[in-house]
């Protein structure tokens, strides 16, 4: 048989002859591309049906014998052994972590506020148990993926609230007047308590802590706050006053020089003041107080590594 048509321009005449043999040839070829499309899909096919359902792949020929579905089970098995161990050992570092947090919370914090802490607590039981991972062989092990799917999400829950409240008791302890008020080298010259004065000699309460330092010498705000009183005292000579969470007050007097006006917005570390020696005051020096609630605090309770900077 011959196919003849017309094409172009030029009207060009061209022909096909189809025999038997070219017919033949062109069924063969055919007849392979489709039996190699679906051999390849069915190997696809088999080898997800033996990740999610051995039991499928079974009856589908591809698994011929019990021995040989239980050595791709086992594999699986042991891939899903390994990441949950590697999951556990997470977990007991985060455990560590929560232990060390616990420790530093219960240092940093001072002893008037720990009390105040536990009660705040007092709604929310009970410790944060870490999920114990096991793998049940006696389950299909579809239904063991599944599982760990869900053991996986409920551990990254815990890890994401237990990281929120982290953060949360964080910023709480940063908002407290924690911090050293002197900006960078000091003495400590005078602590909180009765002591000799040194004007008269006789025996007077200290109210503060007294950090001798080079006269303009930074002095920083030691938590976030509200400037409440910046003027003269005849006591104080130039101080200034900042209002904190939780009814703290914090004072430094003697100061050179008052850098923010009553109202001002601060943040913990923002120089409010310089280092001076006015009012009653024998030397350059700055005079820190601590309040809550109009009751006078010893700053030792409340300052974080104080010793440490204390050279």
């Amino acid at each position: 048989m011959q196919l003849m048509w017309v094409s172009g321009p030029t009207a060009s005449v061209r022909t096909i002859s189809i025999t038997a043999r070219k017919v033949l040839v062109g069924a063969c070829l055919s007849a392979f591309f489709l039996v190699l499309l679906g051999v390849l899909l069915h190997f696809i096919g088999f080898r997800i049906a033996i990740e999610f359902s051995p039991s499928l792949a079974r009856s589908l020929g591809g698994v011929t014998t019990e021995a040989e579905q239980q050595k791709v089970e086992a594999n699986y098995r042991e891939r899903l052994d390994k990441l949950r161990q590697s999951m556990n050992t997470t977990v007991q570092e985060i455990r560590q972590l929560e232990a060390l947090k616990n420790r530093f919370m219960d240092i940093a914090t001072p002893s008037n506020l720990r009390d105040r802490i536990a009660k705040k607590d007092d709604a929310k039981g009970g410790p944060w148990i870490a999920p114990r991972f096991q793998t049940n062989t006696a389950q299909p092990l579809n239904q063991d993926f599944s599982a760990a799917l869900d053991e996986f999400s409920q551990t990254e829950a815990a890890v994401k609230n237990l990281s929120q409240s982290w953060a949360a008791q964080l910023n709480w302890l940063h908002a407290l007047p924690t911090g050293i008020p002197v900006g960078k080298d000091f003495r400590l010259t005078s602590g909180f308590g009765i002591r000799n004065d040194p004007f008269t000699g006789q025996l007077a309460m200290h109210e503060g802590l007294d950090f001798v330092a080079d006269v303009g010498s930074s002095i920083v705000a030691t938590a976030a706050g509200t400037v409440t009183r910046s003027g003269w005292d005849g006591s104080y000579g130039n101080v200034v006053e900042i209002s904190h969470i939780e009814g703290f007050t914090t004072r430094y007097a003697h100061l050179s020089k008052r850098l923010v006006e009553e109202g001002k917005k601060v943040q913990r570390g923002d120089v409010i003041a310089q280092l001076g020696n006015t009012g009653r005051s024998t030397g350059p020096h700055l005079h820190y107080e601590v309040m809550r609630h109009d009751r006078v605090l010893n700053p030792m309770q409340m300052l974080v590594q104080t010793s440490a900077n204390a050279q």
